[in-house]
């Protein structure tokens, strides 16, 4: 389940060229599972209309403070009645500056003052009005009233200028979004992960690896951020984009792995294995590009690498470990026994085919009162399910 289902989300948009935005942030939220209400200020229909809205969320798009179709025209007031969140995306220089300073002079800023939910803004707008003293003012007072800030960024901005003052996508705002509403069960909590295959070179073009793709890896790390861990993670080489509020540490090797872990894991009070390392690597790797050497074949040396996991596990003082098993078949069996050897009190098991590579997967958690099936699903999904499964063990 989402953790969108079942929130009903007030989306404010106010008069700014990113109000472009807000018609597919107003989607994707609709897509994660949210009930989506849109509130435009006059400018912000300026840019974007209220039916472009109203088809998109399949609610009343709003504009006006005495638009009659509100009963008791009251919708200043009855909009954010059991609201989860008011949500201004793009947040001007201009709204942010009346929300600062209780001003309420049209439907959103009158929403701002009588709501009875959270308030998140996007702060959007150029370069210099974000640097302007004012503007920094107005924010520091919006923080200090409980308002969360979901951005901005920096980067390219409709004016031609480059600099801080972008308003995050999209997608990046539904990420914030789903950070917000999810419960803090790792507040306080340091946890280290490992994440993607690991490359073991065999000549300077050539190496050993495998299929994993980092996403389980990285969609934990997210998980653990959002639930209020400080995240650190070290990722082999993949593709991946680095999760919000999550520390990153690039690694190839095995070798270089077992390093960054070794170097962060006394500040840890959990750590997750769930990269792919290599069990094998070449006794020596070739400074130069093999060649074919006739019909014969090549014979590599492969020396056992590290265990990762094992080595935490049987440290002195040994954070909360977290193993995972990937296996071809019978993975109850072979689950079992991995986290009896490795000694962890929680192992997450499945079937390469079932999510190796892949964007979904199915999992069963293997701890000390049994085993515990977590139901197919993308593995941002799956990441949350396990992630409030360990959250209990450590409660």
């Amino acid at each position: 389940m989402s953790i969108f289902t079942g929130k009903r989300i007030v989306l404010g948009v106010a008069g700014g060229i990113a109000a472009y935005k807000a018609a597919d942030l107003a989607r994707q939220l609709g897509k994660a599972g949210a009930d989506v209400h849109c509130v435009l200020t006059e400018g912000g229909a300026h840019f974007v209309t209220p039916v472009t809205f109203q088809a998109l969320t399949g609610n009343s798009a709003w504009t006006d403070a005495w638009d009659s179709r509100q009963s008791r025209n009251m919708a200043h007031i009855d909009l954010t009645r059991g609201a989860d969140l008011l949500l201004v995306a793009p947040a001007t220089a201009d709204v942010m500056a009346k929300f600062a300073h209780g001003l309420a002079d049209d439907l959103l800023t009158t929403l701002v003052l009588a709501r009875e939910c959270p308030l998140a803004v996007c702060p959007a707008m150029n370069r210099q009005m974000w640097e302007n003293p004012a503007t920094q003012r107005n924010l520091a007072q919006l923080r200090a009233d409980g308002v969360a800030v979901f951005g901005p960024a920096s980067g390219e901005q409709a004016c031609g200028e480059v600099g801080m003052g972008r308003m995050l996508e999209p997608l990046e705002i539904v990420a914030e979004v789903a950070a917000f509403f999810t419960p803090k069960r790792l507040a306080g909590k340091r946890v280290l992960i490992t994440a993607g295959p690991t490359f073991e070179p065999i000549d300077p073009v050539r190496g050993i690896t495998n299929i994993s793709s980092g996403k389980m890896g990285f969609a934990l790390a997210r998980a653990c951020a959002d639930a209020g861990a400080e995240a650190t993670l070290v990722a082999g080489p993949v593709a991946q984009a680095t999760p919000r509020g999550v520390t990153r540490i690039d690694v190839q090797t095995a070798l270089q792995m077992r390093d960054a872990v070794m170097r962060n894991v006394l500040a840890a009070n959990v750590f997750i294995g769930v990269a792919a390392v290599a069990d094998y690597r070449p006794a020596t790797a070739a400074d130069h590009k093999m060649k074919k050497a006739g019909g014969d074949g090549l014979t590599i040396e492969l020396v056992q690498n590290p265990d990762i996991l094992a080595e935490v596990a049987s440290l002195p003082n040994p954070p909360f470990c977290v193993g995972f098993a990937a296996e071809s078949q019978n993975l109850d069996e072979y689950a079992a026994t991995k986290r009896a050897k490795k000694r962890v009190p929680l192992l997450v098991g499945n079937l390469v085919q079932d999510g190796m590579g892949g964007d979904d997967n199915r999992v069963v958690l293997f701890d000390d009162s049994g085993r515990h099936e977590v139901p197919h699903g993308p593995k941002d999904a799956v990441a949350e399910a396990i992630v409030e499964h360990l959250a209990g063990m450590l409660a």
